[in-house]
């Protein structure tokens, strides 16, 4: 159980998350951001060629590494949140929201890149309103009402449902 333990602890049992809203700190740069993700290790070299690694994962961001980070657009914020909860190597990452008032290109962006994180071995657990695109890069959906689980399969078999087809991915 993780009930109530404090946010670093979380972060050591390798747990991240990427709040819905970013929750990046704005009068810092992008770069600062980047390495308060990585605050509870101690590895400099890692923490190095991880940093690099997310550059090339976020060109935008290595664009922009000395820039403040609130004055950003939303979707170079949502990548360097991301990034930031990525520092930490996490076993877990929780997504909350990551399409939340983006335009389409940028959500098409940041579902690529946590197809990549997936791909790499992080477990996702992901909450989004965007029904299709959330099941694309999923293994195992749920689909909620009013804070009550009512269907649960895998993703495909969400994404063949003529319910679910009608509800929620338009038909």
């Amino acid at each position: 159980s993780i009930r109530g333990k404090p946010s670093h602890e979380l972060l050591r049992l390798g747990i991240a998350l990427v709040p819905e809203g970013r929750g990046i700190f704005g009068r810092l740069t992008v770069e600062e951001n980047l390495k308060i993700g990585a605050y509870v290790r101690h590895d400099r070299a890692g923490i190095a060629s991880d940093m690099e690694r997310l550059y090339d994962l976020f060109p935008r961001l290595a664009e922009r590494r000395t820039q403040q980070a609130g004055t950003l657009s939303g979707g170079e914020q949502q990548m360097l949140a991301i990034g930031r909860a990525l520092m930490s190597r996490p076993r877990l990452l929780l997504l909350d929201e990551p399409s939340m008032g983006l335009a389409p290109m940028l959500v098409q962006k940041i579902f690529e890149t946590i197809r990549r994180i997936v791909e790499e071995g992080v477990t996702l657990l992901l909450v989004e309103q965007n029904a299709r695109l959330a099941l694309e890069v999923s293994r195992r959906g749920y689909v909620m009402e009013s804070g009550q689980i009512i269907l649960a399969d895998s993703a495909q078999a969400l994404l063949r449902d003529p319910k679910v087809q009608q509800a929620y991915l338009g038909g």
